[in-house]
């Protein structure tokens, strides 16, 4: 091409880049005001748009290929400008359609939070169906490139020959792909998964922060992400705390002495529950739900909050409470391990059944001294055991050799 044919282009593309330029100052300073959707394309489209003007204006300049000395390169050139053309658009489409669906998912997370139903579970439908259609679109942009190549055309023809082999090979070699897929629209529409939704799955905590076509990502109470092939929620059980309402009921067991007076610390939790900020006005209660072995008894106080994170916080501040509660005003109360000897009057005493027991040894040891052939413990004198004396020499008759 010679320097009148690049200028054209040149001119051409600098036409587009300013177009696309003046319609993005358009969006920021004037339709911005009016259009809620306007930014989200400034901020979506801005490399896309460009790209796309700079191959529109090649393609509307590129000279015929009369106009071209060397006819050799021109084939080559038209192809790599369809291909660019066909990239760039199928880019700005997809872009496009994001902005379009950020405005609704933007509209739907100022609701309110996760007390609504209704806006988590369009939000989830959004965002799957939105990935749905840009994987699509995408699908069908890399089969209008492979197709521009002659080769593959002829491949495709064969193709269609033998679809229904094909079909089967490939949905065989793709049932874990495509079983994911299903298992994400089955999760999405009806109902059972939401943005944002609280669950327990296998024993983690945490808030589901993005549902694909292949994974679920949970965002733990740690701040770590579990990621769970979208299968595995069709296929095992767990735990949704907000798949009716945010309200959730929390509790927190105690194991106390059965000394401990249960209508005062009823009285205590009533006082303190009533008087949190994090209670919803609900219900309270404190029960003795079960006696258990070695003198202890167990109690479950309970109380209703609005969402989990109110509950955790709740039941923290009311199991604090009550051990401190418990421990300044009834500290006879508190966990304990007892043992009772019981005889009835006219038995023999342990000592007198059990004289070598184990136990006396050892307290006859601890204190330096024997015990008695009756069980009862001998206490030494200051002058040392009988029959002995100070400097070590005894009353024998010996010579002390």
């Amino acid at each position: 091409m010679d320097a009148a044919q690049w200028t054209v282009i040149g001119v051409s593309v600098a036409i587009s880049v300013l177009l696309v330029t003046v319609v993005h100052w358009l969006l920021t300073h004037q339709l911005s005001k009016v259009w809620q959707v306007a930014p989200l394309l400034v901020r979506r489209c801005r490399y896309s748009a460009y790209a796309a003007a700079i191959v529109v204006g090649v393609n509307i300049a590129r000279p015929d290929k009369t106009e071209m000395k060397d006819t050799a390169l021109y084939p080559v050139i038209q192809h790599v400008l369809a291909i660019a053309m066909i990239i760039t658009l199928t880019w700005l489409a997809i872009t496009i359609a994001y902005a379009i669906t950020d405005s609704v998912l933007e509209r739907l997370s100022n609701s309110n939070g996760d007390a609504d139903r209704r806006a988590r579970r369009l939000q989830t439908q959004v965002r799957l169906l939105r990935r749905i259609v840009a994987t699509v679109i995408a699908v069908i942009a890399t089969a209008a490139v492979l197709f521009t190549f002659d080769s593959v055309k002829l491949l495709g023809a064969g193709l269609l020959t033998s679809a229904g082999l094909i079909g089967i090979v490939a949905g065989v070699a793709a049932q874990s792909t495509l079983g994911n897929l299903f298992a994400g629209l089955q999760l999405a529409f009806s109902d059972s998964l939401r943005i944002n939704d609280i669950v327990v799955f296998e024993g983690n905590w945490g808030r589901i922060e993005e549902l694909s076509l292949t994974n679920v990502t949970v965002r733990l109470w740690d701040e770590r992400r579990l990621v769970v092939p979208v299968s595995h929620f069709t296929g095992n059980a767990f735990e949704n705390w907000t798949k009716e309402s945010t309200s959730i009921t929390g509790w927190v067991m105690l194991r106390v002495d059965w000394s401990i007076p249960i209508e005062r610390l009823r009285a205590e939790v009533g006082d303190f529950v009533t008087s949190h900020p994090l209670w919803d006005g609900r219900r309270w209660s404190l029960q003795a739900t079960d006696i258990l072995e070695g003198g202890l008894v167990e109690l479950r106080a309970v109380a209703t909050t609005a969402d989990s994170d109110a509950r955790w916080d709740l039941c923290c501040d009311l199991r604090e409470h009550l051990i401190s509660f418990i421990t300044t005003h009834y500290p006879d109360s508190l966990p304990r391990r007892r043992t009772e000897f019981v005889f009835r009057e006219g038995e023999e005493a342990y000592a007198e059944i059990f004289p070598d027991s184990a136990f006396r040894r050892a307290r006859a040891r601890s204190h330096g001294t024997g015990g008695a052939p009756d069980g009862s413990l001998r206490e030494e004198s200051s002058e040392g055991p009988e029959g002995s004396r100070p400097d070590g020499s005894d009353d024998g008759d010996g010579d002390g050799t």
